[in-house]
């Protein structure tokens, strides 16, 4: 039997998927547990209808990620340090640098920063952003005292 994943199912495949299984697994677990639905010709039209909506929601988003990206990379975040006899005694983290990018409006998640060491170094560094799966900013960071 035919049946279109509602949910992820561990083992069988992932939600939007077509798989063909027994008839006696479809019924008794995957149709119990509104897990599956039967493929039929109606069905996979909503399917098929329901996959284009998500890629052009993913086309959406892709492109708000690359606006977002090009008006990152013209920004500058500034950080004061404290620095004796040549030495940095202050690091910038990324909870300091999502602080700043919230402080400028920018609503990004503190886990979406790749580069994740603390900053110790004066002068400028490259940040890297994971903005959308694919699209990666990257920020300039100026460290000074």
């Amino acid at each position: 039997m035919k049946v279109i994943l509602l949910q992820d199912v561990k083992k069988l495949g992932k939600k939007g998927e077509v798989k063909e299984v027994s008839d006696g697994y479809a019924r008794n677990f995957l149709f119990m547990r509104k897990l599956a639905v039967q493929a039929s010709d109606d069905s996979l039209k909503v399917l098929d209808k329901q996959k284009k909506e998500a890629q052009a929601i993913e086309a959406q988003e892709v492109k708000k990620a690359e606006a977002l990206k090009e008006e990152l990379a013209k920004q500058v975040f500034t950080f004061k340090v404290n620095v004796k006899n040549g030495k940095v005694f202050n690091s910038v983290s990324t909870k300091q640098i999502h602080e700043a990018l919230k402080a400028k409006g920018y609503t990004i998640d503190k886990r979406k920063i790749i580069d994740n060491d603390p900053i110790t170094t004066l002068g400028f560094t490259n940040v890297r952003i994971e903005l959308h799966k694919g699209v990666i900013a990257t920020i300039r960071v100026k460290l000074e005292e």
